[in-house]
């Protein structure tokens, strides 16, 4: 039997159909408890119930008994429209109000006026009481905001008749205050309207400000004006309950006391001394009391924005008095003290948040006192790229900062810096020694991430090196001192590196190593000013960076991390550079030509082949044995101006990547390339003898080549034709090659292309892929030699629009086909692919 529909659609509509019941039982059950609610209540009957509507089940027309039980319709007259009414009501009354008093004032007589804006305003303000007993109370809000325009356009007609040799803004700050008196009586005394209250605070925001400003009034009273404004907010805030009123009271807290505060800073800063910027530091305090009397009631982000308002405050205004004693930069030095004593704050009784602004204080004062320093550091780490322009021109007149290109800074200015920058690295440093016991002590003022005490100690590590490096520039020290001071602190930051790498710190290692490496470059240029600076720097590096190396491979390193073997493999490469800069200033010393020390430079690639072979060095083997290949291709660049001396140095590179080749690890790479390397000497060797028939060089080389070759493929048939006949091949045909291609006669090309075509047709004949690849390469170049001019020839005699027709045509074709070209092409390639 089946089942129609099958079994598990019939199950789902099921339950679709119980679940639509459900929903309408439901609504059912809520439609009677209506019904029974109006039956038993007098009056007038009360509006139904919201509630959803269901649509008929897919397929099924609606019951005819639906409607009776659906939710009755929405009021025609919405409360959205009614406040729109409202609100278009109140603008126009307000606009009408407008122009009465300024347009058609002057028609009227004394008492006329006063009638008619009294009646009107007692009128506006007396309706909202009314409309609120009989539950209008958007009318109310509508009338209440006309009587509020009304009571401000009676301000100014009193101005105009009552008192017109008033100034205006005496004026304008007493009406703001008895406005701001009378609307919050009436907002207080209507206490259900919400508009009142938020105007008396707006209103209270200008009274203050418009007598000093009317008084003509210094920008200190104008600061005090505002402050005290933010602590009238301050208060309102705390007290009242109203949200509109809070909201109001915060912004004009957050906008009277930001401009107080900052008028008093710029106050304080261009103060002439100590006593000028006592009054705006007393602003200052006054402002911190300010912003911690808020913190301790607001939410917690708020507070937190208040706390490092009040202690940012706070160091201004003690910083301000300091700093303005102090003149050269120092008294960035006064303002970081005064950061860092902010930290005891956090065991203040105040609230959580309030502490923790009070930490994010300090270390803003902290970070703007590191950020003052950047500039002189910036300078000593770039200015001794200049040596590159004067190398070995000899010791700098001007010392150290001449040796950096910074004689023209004003170095009075920022004598402070590496007092700063060492200054904070203490602070970091004592934190990161001592971390559990700054957590213990901060209590739950701060909530230390898992990251932050490596950043301490990363931080501290950095700006320790900063300030110590930027040190001997801001105390205008020799030459020679400051390329002293840079290198020891070069070794000294890698031994922390090392330290911290072989205890597992991998954080404040690392950092200590980027910022040595850093270093390490920074004193290796400024040595390149004298001769003698070079090869003391340079061999010192060498010794730090290999000294490095081998610590970092010791077995008392418990776990090679890879951050440790990453540290480790870059210090031995250094290591190598350092040697191969030695070796080439070695070369310069003895002023041979540039081809005449490249092979000086060898040396290197040959003792990192060495070392490559040495057992304990394995772990940066590859690393420094590139490093060492680079060198030799730096050599042979050296060496492209003289034949001899190339060939003399790829020779030498060939016998280095042959003893590289005796590690069976390294031998499929060395192998070939040493191979590579002698061929090329030979024939760049014959070129500079020139010889104009190398065959009779490269035959005696080619034959017995070819002659192992077999004997190695009679013995192993399956071994690479490459391997037995590739080199042996090659060494007589592409010098060949290329001595056809300059040779003018006929002979030579008709010979090797003969030669060519033999050597093709035997790969093919012999499934041979060396002798099919290296024999057709040649063949086709030398045709291509041979027929080069007749076609220059052709093209030249023919009209100029047959290569763009035949060029086409060649792309009609071949798009035609192109399937099957592909075909073709995979096909020689699996050819090819099965050659030996």
């Amino acid at each position: 039997m089946e089942h129609v529909p099958p079994p598990a659609e019939e199950l789902a509509l099921l339950d679709r159909e119980l679940a639509r019941l459900d929903q309408r039982r439901s609504q059912l059950l809520t439609r009677r408890v209506w019904l029974v609610s109006v039956l038993q209540a007098p009056g007038p009957l009360p509006a139904a119930p919201p509630g959803p509507s269901f649509p008929p089940p897919p397929g099924r027309a609606s019951s005819p008994f639906t409607p009776p039980f659906a939710p009755a319709a929405p009021p025609a007259r919405s409360r959205s429209a009614q406040n729109v009414l409202l609100t278009l009501g109140g603008l126009l009354l307000t606009i009408a109000a407008l122009a009465f008093t300024l347009v058609s004032w002057g028609h009227m007589g004394i008492g006329g006026r006063s009638a008619v804006l009294t009646a009107v305003t007692a009128g506006a303000l007396a309706a909202p009481a009314a409309l609120l007993r009989r539950g209008l109370s958007a009318t109310a809000e509508s009338l209440a905001a006309l009587a509020s325009v009304l009571m401000v356009l009676d301000a100014y007609a009193l101005h105009r008749v009552a008192v017109p040799e008033t100034g205006g803004l005496g004026y304008a700050a007493t009406a703001s205050a008895v406005l701001a008196v009378l609307w919050a009586a009436y907002g207080l005394l209507l206490g259900r309207l919400r508009l009142p209250l938020p105007l008396a605070v707006l209103s209270a925001q200008l009274p203050l400000v418009l007598w000093a400003w009317a008084e003509g009034a210094g920008p200190l009273v104008f600061s005090g004006a505002l402050l005290a404004t933010a602590a009238l907010d301050c208060a309102i805030a705390v007290r009242f309950k109203g949200v509109a009123v809070r909201i109001t009271a915060c912004a004009g807290l957050a906008v009277t006391g930001a401009a107080g505060l900052l008028v008093a800073l710029a106050q304080s800063l261009s103060a002439g001394g100590p006593a000028g910027a006592v009054a705006p530091g007393a602003l200052l305090l006054a402002g911190a009391v300010i912003a911690l009397t808020g913190a301790r009631w607001a939410p917690a982000g708020f507070a937190v924005a208040g706390g490092t308002v009040a202690g940012l405050a706070a160091v201004a205004a003690v910083g301000g008095v300091l700093g303005a004693g102090l003149s050269g930069g120092w008294d960035v030095v006064g303002y970081l003290l005064c950061g860092v004593a902010l930290l005891p704050g956090v065991r203040a009784p105040l609230a959580r948040p309030a502490r923790q602004g009070l930490v994010w204080a300090s270390g803003l004062v902290t970070a703007g006192s590191v950020l003052f320093s950047v500039t002189p550091v910036a300078v000593v780490l770039v200015g001794p790229v200049t040596q590159l322009g004067r190398m070995w021109a000899g010791t700098p007149r001007g010392g150290a900062r001449e040796a950096v290109g910074a004689t023209g800074l004003p170095w009075s200015q920022m004598a402070a810096a590496p007092v700063v920058l060492l200054l904070v690295a203490a602070a970091l440093g004592a934190v990161y020694r001592s971390w559990e016991g700054v957590v213990r002590w901060a209590g739950s003022a701060i909530g230390p991430g898992p990251t932050w005490r490596g950043s301490a100690g990363a931080g501290a590590v950095v700006l320790g090196w900063a300030g110590l490096t930027v040190l001997p520039a801001a105390l205008d020290l020799s030459y020679a001192a400051a390329v002293a001071v840079q290198l020891t602190l070069v070794a000294a930051v890698f031994a922390l590196s090392v330290y911290g790498l072989r205890r597992g710190l991998t954080g404040a290692a690392l950092t200590a190593g980027v910022i040595g490496a850093a270093g390490a470059v920074g004193v290796a240029l400024l040595s390149l000013g004298t001769e003698p600076a070079t090869y003391a720097v340079f061999g010192v590096l060498l010794l730090v960076f290999a000294g490095a190396a081998a610590a970092l491979d010791a077995p008392v390193v418990a776990s090679r991390t890879p951050a440790l073997v990453a540290v480790q493999a870059v210090a031995a490469c250094a290591a190598v550079v350092c040697a191969a800069v030695t070796a080439g200033a070695l070369g310069a010393s003895l002023e041979l030509a540039v081809y005449e020390a490249a092979p000086l430079l060898l040396a290197v690639p040959a003792v990192t082949v060495l070392l490559g072979a040495w057992p304990k060095g394995r772990s940066v083997a590859l690393p420094v044995e590139l490093t060492g290949a680079a060198a030799g291709l730096v050599a042979v660049g050296m060496a492209l101006g003289d034949g001899r001396f190339l060939a003399l140095v790829l020779a030498l590179c060939g016998v280095l990547a042959a003893g590289t080749a005796l590690r069976a690890e390294r031998r499929p790479v060395a192998g070939y390339l040493a191979t590579a390397l002698f061929v090329l000497a030979a024939w760049v060797r014959l070129s500079a003898a020139g010889v104009s028939s190398p065959e009779a060089y490269t035959l005696p080389v080619t034959v017995p080549a070819l002659v192992i070759g077999a004997l190695r493929r009679r013995r192993d048939p399956e071994a690479s034709s490459w391997t037995a006949y590739g080199a042996g091949l090659a060494a007589t045909l592409v010098p060949s090659l290329l001595a056809a291609w300059a040779d003018p006669h006929w002979l030579r090309p008709l010979l090797l292309g003969a030669a060519a075509l033999v050597i093709t047709l035997l790969g093919a004949r012999m499934g041979l892929q060396a002798l099919l690849v290296l024999g057709g390469a040649v063949l086709a170049l030398d045709a291509v030699h041979e027929l080069a001019p007749y076609v220059v020839q052709v093209v030249g005699a023919m009209p100029r629009w047959v290569a763009p027709a035949l060029a086409g045509v060649l792309l009609l074709a071949v798009g035609a086909t192109y399937e099957k070209r592909l075909r073709d092409a995979r096909r020689l390639r699996d050819a090819l692919g099965r050659m030996r």
